[in-house]
């Protein structure tokens, strides 16, 4: 699975639950998607999850294609402040980029000031700063959740920096209490300075397995 969906899934704000027709109408659409999208700025608010994504998981992901080989890592949601459910970014995302990247990855920092601002230090001068700027969520029947997040990428390194922006909506659905279940679709467009409107440029979908881990 691609670095840039891993931090999108895992290391995100939210907003609160819109109607269930904007994100289905979304995920209809795909693979041709464009932008602008129909996601707010989150600001500096967090994804929030429901109650049962609490605890520590062994995620397992798969490419639909099987182009790509599947991984497995570790994943924890936690309370935050206020008792909502929250992913733990740091934790999340140097677990799965050690999957992908082995040494490559040296470490994830947070933002302090923004929890949708992370930075992965990476080897060969390199870093690649991720934030998310747009995104819907919504809590749906039968303990299903949908999140569907744009992400500004800008990987520094030797050379000019690298600016891409990539979505993601991801639909979870709780199977019991120690699994659950998600399909995932992602697209890749190009930098905001080529203009506000884009077409997709690339496209990927997935499926991800949570399984609770005592």
């Amino acid at each position: 699975m691609p670095l840039a969906l891993i931090l999108l899934v895992l290391l995100s704000g939210s907003l609160p639950a819109v109607a269930a027709s904007t994100l289905e109408q979304r995920l209809e659409n795909w693979p041709q998607w464009s932008l602008p999208a129909p996601l707010p700025r989150p600001g500096r608010r967090d994804l929030i999850y429901p109650a049962w994504f609490e605890g520590d998981w062994s995620a397992t992901s798969r490419d639909f294609s099987g182009a790509e080989p599947e991984i497995q890592y570790a994943v924890r949601f936690v309370k935050d402040d206020a008792g909502r459910i929250v992913g733990d970014r740091a934790f999340n995302a140097g677990s799965v980029g050690r999957a992908l990247l082995g040494d490559q990855l040296q470490r994830v920092r947070n933002d302090p000031q923004n929890p949708n601002r992370q930075l992965a230090d990476l080897s060969g001068d390199q870093s690649l700063e991720s934030t998310v700027i747009g995104r819907r969520s919504e809590q749906q029947p039968q303990e299903q959740f949908l999140a569907d997040e744009l992400s500004l990428q800008v990987l520094h390194g030797p050379g000019d920096p690298r600016v891409s922006q990539v979505e993601t909506l991801s639909r979870y659905a709780r199977i019991d209490a120690d699994r659950i279940e998600a399909s995932q679709w992602q697209v890749s467009y190009g930098s905001p300075a080529d203009g506000l409107r884009a077409e997709a440029q690339r496209s990927w979908s997935g499926t991800l397995l949570l399984e609770r881990q005592p």
